[in-house]
């Protein structure tokens, strides 16, 4: 009978095929997508060669203003809605290594102790897709897994992005693996192959913004009913930019992502409070500083960006949040680019508001 495209996706994500088949995705390794160790800076790595010069695995590189060590970034997406990818394609092996790694698998399963029925099917028809060219409806299959075409592609792979929680979602790209020729796009209905669109995304994820404490005047202890200014110079308030990049034989794309301030949202840390201008955002200004410096003089002015609080702290200290909104865009390979949700990253400061004691005269 042949085989289904469903009824073949079916069998080999069962429990006993899916380690087999999609180990590219579940285990430690260094396999397709995996995020390198990185610093701000720019260091990055690339896949390795095996002896044959052929690339083993292609792996993303993370350069910039991105988190040390791979790990997640410190942007939150203003857009609740808007996810980083959980899950894509991308480039796992060369057809040699591929065949090692694949029939290995194949062969180990199939000589354990109780393989048979179902199980044992879906894993003699895996076999024939591999090395006797069985395939089904917009998915080939391939004679000896493609070894006569070793160096002139890779098999791409389903990748997890281990940063995303939802395991139903991270497991969400469940295709076999596939083949690509260098300097072709993957088949159109593998949908979330990698694309410099999908970088620019990744990029976003693990984007460090800057710690910029906000400068206050009162620093740090303030008055009830005495207008407390706050404001940021240009000179620590700058874009941010972080990349993200694929470099294999035959298949090298990347993405930029650039996040640029654009307002500073003041959370007093109590109700017994307002806010300059009253909507607690202070819009960028045109030599892109936020807010004024207080000088002397300007005692009896409203701050344009800026706390009064009403009550005093008593014995403790009022969480000032400051937050700072950073429209996102990207550029890619090829021309591609466009706009990603604004992210936001804030602080927290405490500050101290004493009650003004009172002169009779």
């Amino acid at each position: 009978m042949p085989v289904t495209k469903s009824w073949a996706t079916s069998a080999v994500t069962g429990a006993v095929v899916l380690t087999l088949a999609f180990g590219v995705t579940l285990t430690g390794a260094a396999y397709a997508g995996e995020i390198p160790g990185n610093t701000e800076g720019g260091m990055e790595q690339s896949g390795g060669k095996n002896d044959g010069g052929i690339y083993a695995t292609a792996r993303i590189t993370y350069s910039g203003s991105v988190a040390a060590n791979g790990s997640k970034g410190n942007v939150t997406s203003a857009d609740v809605n808007w996810t980083p990818p959980p899950c894509w394609y991308a480039p796992y092996l060369g057809a040699k290594d591929f065949k090692k790694k694949m029939s290995g698998d194949i062969e180990s399963q199939m000589n354990a102790p109780g393989m048979g029925g179902h199980a044992g099917a879906a894993l003699s028809e895996l076999k024939r897709h591999y090395e006797d060219e069985y395939g089904w409806t917009d998915t080939p299959g391939y004679k000896d897994y493609n070894v006569d075409k070793d160096g002139e592609g890779m098999f791409w792979a389903a990748v997890e992005n281990p940063d995303e929680p939802d395991l139903l979602k991270r497991n969400s790209c469940n295709d076999l693996p596939f083949w690509v020729d260098n300097g072709e796009a993957p088949p159109p209905q593998y949908e979330q192959a990698i694309t410099p669109e999908i970088l620019a995304a990744l990029a976003y994820q693990h984007m460090q913004l800057p710690d910029t404490e906000v400068s206050l005047a009162p620093e740090q202890t303030t008055k009830v009913n005495l207008p407390t200014w706050a404001w940021l110079d240009k000179a620590v308030f700058d874009e941010v930019q972080a990349t993200a990049a694929i470099n294999v034989p035959g298949f090298n794309i990347e993405a930029t992502t650039t996040a640029r301030p654009v307002s500073l949202t003041l959370e007093p840390g109590t109700d017994d409070a307002v806010t300059y201008p009253a909507s607690g955002e202070c819009v960028i200004n045109n030599d892109d500083s936020i807010g004024e410096p207080y000088a002397r003089g300007k005692a009896n002015r409203t701050p344009p960006c800026g706390i009064k609080y009403l009550r005093s702290s008593g014995s403790g200290t009022y969480n000032l949040q400051a937050t700072i909104t950073w429209d996102i865009s990207w550029t890619g390979t090829g021309g591609a680019g466009g706009d990603l949700p604004d992210g936001t990253f804030g602080n927290g400061q405490e500050v101290t508001v004493q009650e003004i004691q009172a002169v009779n005269r």
